[in-house]
């Protein structure tokens, strides 16, 4: 079985604690350092979990808060970490991709 990660993101925790509690607090420490976002891309990046997050603004981040990558991102185990199983013909991960088998019915049904 092969372990799966996940991650808890606590940019609003750690916001919070440097006394930051508006997500537009951002906006103007992440221009000075070259990070043009909208305050609705803002809002998302604090109150949602990023899936994608370019190295630029996770550095202003770091910078803007005075903290360590740990303190933004923690990584965890994931909940159900998924067993990998072999597939014949030895290519794992296809998944529904694979073609089907068709079936010959006879004439009349």
């Amino acid at each position: 079985m092969t372990a799966r990660l996940d991650y808890q993101w606590h940019l609003r925790q750690v916001m919070a604690t440097r006394g930051m509690f508006s997500t537009t607090d951002l906006l103007v420490p992440l221009a000075e350092r070259g990070v043009k976002l909208s305050s609705s891309q803002v809002y998302r990046l604090v109150v949602d979990r990023p899936e994608r997050l370019s190295l630029k603004i996770l550095m202003a981040l770091l910078d803007i808060l005075d903290c360590a990558m740990e303190d933004l991102v923690e990584p965890v185990a994931a909940a159900g970490a998924v067993k990998k199983t072999k597939v014949a013909g030895g290519e794992a991960g296809v998944g529904q991709l694979r073609p089907k088998r068709a079936r010959i019915a006879p004439a009349g049904e």
